[in-house]
């Protein structure tokens, strides 16, 4: 039986995104995977017959870490004898394909979810994406999780043209169907909750706060709707991660009276079925899966025109894009559709049924085992 070795920076990321594929690739191949595994991780039962390895790989740059993780990967790989190391994520991908290609691994796969340096100036978008060249030129296979992103990369001397793969039409891990969908039950009820009526017009965020993810464009587009639209509320879910919520309640003003704050939860979905409008005005995104799970969910996008999101949202049918940081451009859509009940409820009934067709988890996780099917041959299940 072929072996497979999937590496990620953190355990979430396995979670989060992973583990339905870990789940199907370990019922036709023999599964291993390195994350930075918490003595939780490695005692729960939440990844059946997959073999657990934890390395600690640092998410910052840290050169005395950064070595000691790939003189581990490098001694796991070579003791472990895989056919195909399989990393995600910029640091993982950086050290496991360096050291699968020591080791002398045949399958080399890196999959791109998103540029950190999209966003960088000068020295620091300089290395940043030097890593990503020399993530590119240790891997033999490139996977990016938009067909947007496929071409940034290859336009910006990352990758050579026609070396990359999408699987289906993008996403690393398509949306779960049974978890993210319609409910009324829970809209009731989380509204409830949070104090907002029932016939407000709820936006919503999910993710990071961050200047990259553009909350502090949305304050100000929010700020702006709260004056002249009574009924429109935003719920912003996620960490602060980078400080800005102050300055984000700022700049919403009186607006603030109208946002609610929830800095971490297990259960998007829930906030999902009951908001009205998902909103995304990031400056980049790989792919930006948080958007087809408000879809599977109903809910139209506004976001940003840019990479990856141009691949979740088709413009004017399951949602609206405006220009990266074009706040009066954002303004006008939030207000466009907190107005407009009908074109707000046919944009969302597309995006569910673009959601369903196109990016099911079941789907993408096919992708990946035809995927390796075209690497390793099609395999017998033990």
């Amino acid at each position: 039986m072929k072996k497979i070795c999937i590496v990620t920076a953190a355990s979430l990321t396995l979670r989060a995104f992973m583990r339905n594929h870990l789940l199907r690739l370990s019922a036709k191949y023999d599964v291993s995977a390195v994350a930075d595994f918490t003595s939780e991780d490695l005692s729960g039962d939440w990844l059946p017959g997959v073999r657990l390895a934890a390395v600690p790989i640092a998410r910052q740059i840290s050169p005395a870490a950064d070595l000691r993780a790939l003189i581990a990967l490098y001694r796991h790989f070579r003791s472990g004898r895989f056919d195909v190391v399989h990393s995600v994520t910029p640091k993982a991908g950086l050290l496991a394909m360096g050291a699968a290609r020591l080791a002398g691994v045949p399958h080399r796969i890196h999959c791109f979810t998103g540029q950190v340096w999209a966003t960088r100036r000068g020295l620091a978008r300089t290395m940043l994406k030097g890593a990503d060249r020399l993530i590119a030129a240790n891997a033999n296979h490139v996977l990016t999780d938009s067909h947007s992103q496929r071409d940034f990369l290859e336009d910006e001397g990352i990758i050579r043209k026609g070396h990359a793969d999408v699987l289906g039409q993008g996403s690393i891990s398509g949306v779960d169907l049974e978890r993210f969908h319609p409910d009324d039950a829970t809209r009731a009820r989380i509204r409830h909750g949070l104090g907002i009526p029932d016939q407000a017009c709820l936006l919503l965020f999910v993710g990071r706060l961050n200047r990259d993810k553009g909350v502090l464009d949305l304050a100000r587009a929010f700020a702006q709707l709260a004056r002249n639209n009574g009924t429109a509320w935003l719920a912003m879910v996620g960490p602060d991660e980078a400080g800005v919520g102050v300055q984000f309640e700022e700049l919403c003003g009186e607006a603030i009276n109208h946002v609610r704050r929830i800095d971490y939860t297990p259960a998007p979905e829930h906030y999902m079925a009951a908001a009205d409008v998902f909103v995304l005005p990031s400056y980049r995104e790989g792919f930006g899966s948080v958007v087809i799970e408000a879809a599977a969910c109903g809910l139209p996008a506004v976001a940003s025109q840019i990479y990856g999101l141009a691949d979740a949202v088709e413009d004017g049918s399951t949602g609206l894009l405006h220009p990266p940081g074009d706040v009066e451009a954002m303004h006008d859509h939030l207000q466009h559709l907190c107005a407009d009940e009908t074109r707000r409820r046919l944009l969302g009934e597309k995006a569910r049924e673009r959601a369903i067709s196109n990016f099911s988890m079941e789907s993408v996780t096919a992708d990946l085992l035809d995927y390796y099917d075209t690497i390793l041959g099609p395999q017998i299940p033990s």
